[in-house]
C-alpha cells in the first residue's frame, strides 16, 4: 500500500535531505566543464546531473535550448540570472545560426556567440526583445531576425510560426507563445479545468515565485492566442487543413458516438437486410443544465466568432430566427409539478442565457453535434425542439425509428409533431416513428400514469438503460460555468464545444473496455434473472402467462393506452372487501394465539416469553428476532419451580430424529413432523398476508395522505402489521427448526428455507411501480413455493387475479 512504501522511505530522510542540500554548493570546483580554464559560476537547473559553465560556454550549450533556467554563483549561493543576461541572441531562422546577409556587427560581444561561430564579416541584423511564454515560465530574450533577400518585416509573425513560436500579433510581435505551452493549457483546461488566469498565475510563479509581480503580465495575450490555437488545432485534426476550400459545415468539427448507428459511417451499406429495425434505432436523452448561464454582453456587435455551430453548440443566427417564429404557449405541466417545465416562466434580467440544453446518445453518452441550445426562460419546449431536431438529422438516414428521453417526456410528447408541421425551422427525416420516454430516475416524481407509457421498462430494444446519463456528463462542466459564465457569447461556445468534444474523444478511446466491463455484467445478472423467471414461471397457471405474452406484444405494437396494462388498479370494491376480510381472519387467529384462548375446541398455548418481551423494541423496517438458542437444562432441586405458563413444553423434535429412531417413536417423528409442515405453511401463508396488507397501507395511505394526522394513523397501523409479520417470522423458525431436526435427510428442509430482513421488505412492485432499479429487482422465496401454487392460482381469491 502507500503507506508501507512511505513507512520504507522514512529511514532514508535524512540521507535525500542532505544529496538535496550537495546540489546547492558550488558545482566542479567552480571550473567550467566545456573550457577547463574559466570560472564555472553558471549552472542548469533543467539540465539532468551536475554541470558547470562560464558564460559563453553556457550561451554556446544552450545555443538551441532558449528555455533553460540558468543560475551564477555568488560567492555565496546560486542566484537565478538569464540566458539574455549572459548574452544570448536568438537567431531566427538559418536553423538557429546568424543570417549570412545580416550587416557587420561592430560588437561581436553581443551577439552571444563565441569567436569564430559567426561567418566571416558577420553583420548586425535587425534586433527586437521579445517576451516568449513557455511551460517552465515566461522569458525575456534578444531575436535577431532575418535579412536575406526576399524576407519581409511584415511577415515576421510567419518567422516566429515557423519556429514553433505563435505570434501575440501579426504586426511587430513582442510576445509569442510555445506550441508546448498552448498544448499544455488546452489539456490542463480540459483534465483540470484550469482557467487562464490559474494557468498564467502559475507560469508566473515558476519564473519568479518571491516577486510573481514583475513577471510581464501576458494574460490577456493567453486568452486570444489560446482560442485561435485550439480553433486550428480542430482545423487540422478534422481534415480541413489540406484542403482549405472546404468549409466545415455545422457540426464538421464535433466528434459523434462510435458505436451508435449512422449510416454511412459505422453501417454496412445493405444494413437494411442484415440488421433487425429494432437495433438501428437511434436512442437519445435531453436534459437541461441551468448552471451553465451566461451574462449579458456590453458590446456584443464587437464579439467575433472562430466555429459558430461548427462543435455542439447550435449555430446562433438560425437558431434567434428560430425563436422568434416560434409561440411560447406557457402551458403548465399536467403531470406532477417539475421543475424544468414551471420554471420556464422565470427571467433573469441580468443573463443573456439562464442554462443550456444538449442531447446526447442515451448509451453511451456522447453529446450530438449541432444541438446545444441555450435557454432564455427557463426551459421551454421550443428550446428543446431546436436541440432534439438537430440531433434527429444528424447521420440518420433511412433510420426509423427513435426513441427519445426526456425528463418531462409526457409532457413534451403532446405538441412536438403539431410544433413541428407549424414550424418553418422544424423538420423531421421522413417516415421516422418518435417513442418518448421518461428516465428512471425521474419517472419515479412523474404521476402513477406515466409508468406504463413512459417507462423504459416496456420499450423494446431499450436494453439496460436508465436515461439519466447526461446527469452525469453535467457534473464537470459545472466547474467551469462560473469561468464560462462573463465571457464572451463566442468564447463561450468554443469552450464549451471543446469540452463536449473532448468529453466524446474520451468516451471514444475507452468504448471497447467500457463495453466489455458492461457484457460481462449484463451476462452474470441475465443469468441470475432468468433462473428467477423460471422459478416463478414454474409456479404460475400456464394459460394465463400465455395470455399475459400475447397482451404485452399487443401492447408493444400498439404503445399508448395499450401500455396501461402494467398499470396495478386496485379499484373493484369486491376484491378489497375480500382482501380485508382475509387480513381481518388472520389479524383475529393472530390475538387468539397471543392471548392463549380457546379457538375451535383447541387450546392455542402462549408464545415464549422470551419472544413476547421483544415485541416493544419492533422496528417499521420490518426488524425480526432471531429464536433463543439456549439449551434449556433440568432445573435444580433447590431451585423454585417455574410457573407452568413459563415451561417449556417437550416435543420430539426436542429429542431429535436419530434417538427417535433409536427407541422407535416413528409415529410420533411422523406426526410432529406433519404438523411443523402444517405450521411452517399457515406461518408463510399469514406472512404473505400480513407483508400484502403492509404494501397496500403504504400505497393506499400513506403515499395518499393529505395531513400529518392521517399519515401518524397510517403509520401506527403499519408498525401493527410489522408486529404481526415478526410475529410470524419467529413461529416459521421455530417450525423450520423442529423439521430440521426431525428430517433424516434434509429433503424436506431444503424448501423451508431462512428468512432474511430483506425478504421481509414491502414489495416495491405494488408501493413504487416506477421505481429506479427494476432490472434486478426479484421476489423472496416464499413467495414461489409449490405450496403457493394453488394460492397464486386459485380460482376465487387468489393472489394472481387480485393483480388482473
Amino acid at each position: 500500500s502507500q503507506n508501507d512504501f512511505i513507512r520504507e522511505w522514512l529511514p532514508w530522510r535524512t540521507e535525500y535531505l542532505n544529496v538535496i542540500l550537495e546540489g546547492e554548493q558550488l558545482a566542479k570546483g567552480g571550473i567550467c566543464e566545456q573550457c577547463c580554464q574559466a570560472e564555472g559560476s553558471i549552472r542548469c537547473m533543467s539540465w539532468t546531473g551536475v554541470h558547470a559553465w562560464c558564460g559563453p560556454c553556457a550561451v554556446k550549450a544552450h545555443r538551441n535550448l532558449p528555455f533553460h533556467k540558468v543560475q551564477r554563483w555568488n560567492g555565496t549561493h546560486y542566484q537565478a540570472t538569464s540566458l539574455m543576461d549572459l548574452g544570448f541572441l536568438w537567431h531566427v531562422g538559418h536553423g538557429g545560426g546568424p543570417c549570412p546577409q545580416a550587416q557587420e556587427n561592430p560588437n561581436p560581444e553581443e551577439s552571444g556567440f563565441v569567436s569564430g561561430e559567426g561567418p566571416p564579416n558577420y553583420r548586425r541584423s535587425s534586433q527586437s526583445q521579445m517576451t516568449i511564454v513557455h511551460t517552465e515560465g515566461i522569458f525575456t530574450h534578444e531575436v535577431s531576425w532575418c535579412s536575406c533577400p526576399g524576407s519581409d518585416p511584415i511577415d515576421l509573425h510567419i518567422s516566429l510560426l515557423r519556429e514553433r513560436l505563435f505570434p501575440a500579433s501579426i504586426s511587430k510581435p513582442k510576445t509569442a507563445f510555445t506550441f508546448e505551452v498552448l498544448n499544455h493549457f488546452l489539456i490542463d483546461a480540459l483534465e483540470c479545468k484550469t482557467s487562464a488566469m490559474s494557468f498564467y498565475q502559475k507560469l508566473k510563479r515558476f519564473t519568479n515565485n518571491a516577486f510573481p509581480d514583475r513577471v510581464p503580465d501576458r494574460y490577456r495575450e493567453l486568452m486570444r492566442v489560446s482560442r485561435l490555437w485550439r480553433d486550428l488545432k480542430h482545423r487540422k485534426w478534422f481534415g480541413f487543413g489540406h484542403d482549405t476550400e472546404l468549409d466545415p459545415g455545422e457540426g464538421g468539427l464535433a466528434l459523434f458516438c462510435p458505436a451508435c448507428p449512422q449510416p454511412g459511417i459505422n453501417l454496412p451499406p445493405d444494413w437494411k437486410a442484415q440488421c433487425d429495425s429494432n437495433t438501428v434505432t437511434r436512442k437519445y436523452v435531453i436534459d437541461g443544465n441551468f448552471t451553465a448561464q451566461h451574462m449579458k454582453m456590453n458590446k456584443p456587435e464587437m464579439d467575433v466568432s472562430l466555429s459558430d455551430g461548427k462543435g455542439y453548440m447550435v449555430s446562433e443566427i438560425p437558431y434567434q430566427s428560430h425563436l422568434q417564429q416560434s409561440v411560447d404557449n406557457k402551458e403548465r405541466s399536467t403531470c406532477s409539478n417539475h421543475r424544468a417545465i414551471n420554471a420556464a416562466n422565470i427571467n433573469k434580467s441580468n443573463l443573456r442565457s439562464t442554462g443550456i440544453g444538449a442531447t446526447a446518445c442515451a448509451w453511451h453518452g456522447c453529446f450530438a453535434p449541432h444541438s446545444v441550445v441555450d435557454f432564455q426562460k427557463g426551459e421551454r419546449y421550443m428550446n428543446t425542439d431546436y436541440s432534439i431536431r438537430n440531433a434527429l438529422s444528424y447521420h440518420s438516414e433511412n433510420i426509423t425509428t427513435a426513441l427519445v428521453i426526456y425528463d418531462v417526456g409526457c409532457q413534451w410528447s403532446v405538441n412536438f409533431r403539431s410544433q413541428v408541421k407549424s414550424s418553418s425551422s422544424l423538420f423531421l427525416p421522413s417516415g421516422l416513428e418518435i417513442i418518448p420516454a421518461v428516465g428512471k430516475f425521474h419517472l419515479a416524481a412523474h404521476k402513477l400514469s406515466c409508468f406504463p407509457r413512459y417507462s423504459l421498462n416496456f420499450v423494446k430494444g431499450a436494453g439496460h438503460l436508465d436515461g439519466e446519463i447526461l446527469e452525469t456528463l453535467w457534473a464537470p462542466f459545472n466547474k467551469i460555468s462560473p469561468t464560462a459564465r462573463s465571457m464572451t457569447q463566442a468564447h463561450r461556445q468554443e469552450v464549451y464545444d471543446d469540452h463536449m468534444r473532448d468529453s466524446n474523444w474520451k468516451k471514444l478511446v475507452g468504448i471497447v473496455p467500457s463495453l466489455l466491463k458492461k457484457y460481462k455484467t449484463s451476462n452474470k445478472c441475465l443469468e441470475d434473472m432468468n433462473q428467477a423467471y423460471e422459478q416463478l414461471n414454474a409456479v404460475l397457471d400456464p394459460n394465463k402467462v400465455a395470455r399475459w405474452e400475447l397482451d404485452v406484444l399487443k401492447a408493444e405494437a400498439d404503445r399508448g393506452e395499450a401500455l396501461d396494462i402494467y398499470l396495478q388498479e386496485v379499484k373493484t370494491s369486491e376484491k378489497r372487501q375480500r382482501l380485508s376480510s382475509r387480513i381481518e381472519k388472520f389479524h383475529s387467529t393472530g390475538q387468539a394465539f397471543l392471548k392463549g384462548l380457546e379457538m375451535d375446541g383447541a387450546f392455542i398455548p402462549q408464545d415464549d416469553p422470551a419472544f413476547c418481551a421483544q415485541e416493544d423494541q419492533e422496528k417499521e423496517d420490518g426488524e425480526f428476532w432471531e429464536d433463543d438458542d439456549t439449551v434449556l437444562e433440568a432445573p435444580d432441586e433447590e431451585v423454585q419451580e417455574l410457573a407452568s405458563e413459563l415451561m417449556s413444553i417437550w416435543m420430539p423434535s426436542s429429542i431429535g430424529a436419530a434417538k427417535l429412531m433409536e427407541i422407535g417413536l416413528h409415529d410420533l417423528l411422523k406426526e410432529e413432523m406433519e404438523l411443523r409442515i402444517g405450521q411452517a405453511n399457515d406461518c408463510l401463508d399469514q406472512l404473505r398476508t400480513d407483508l400484502g396488507s403492509k404494501a397496500m397501507l403504504y400505497r393506499q395511505n400513506f403515499r395518499t395522505a393529505n395531513s400529518t394526522r392521517e399519515g401518524t394513523r397510517t403509520k401506527k397501523e403499519i408498525q401493527k402489521v410489522v408486529v404481526r409479520i415478526n410475529k410470524h417470522v419467529r413461529s416459521y423458525q421455530r417450525a423450520r427448526k423442529a423439521i430440521l431436526r426431525l428430517d433424516l435427510n434434509d429433503n424436506i428442509g431444503e424448501k423451508f428455507k431462512e428468512i432474511q430482513p430483506d425478504d421481509l421488505a414491502v414489495s416495491k412492485e405494488v408501493t413504487e411501480e416506477n421505481r429506479f432499479g427494476q432490472g434486478v429487482s426479484k421476489m423472496a422465496w416464499f413467495w414461489m413455493v409449490d405450496g403457493e401454487q394453488n394460492l397464486l392460482n386459485g380460482d376465487s381469491g387468489g393472489l394472481m387475479e387480485e393483480c388482473e
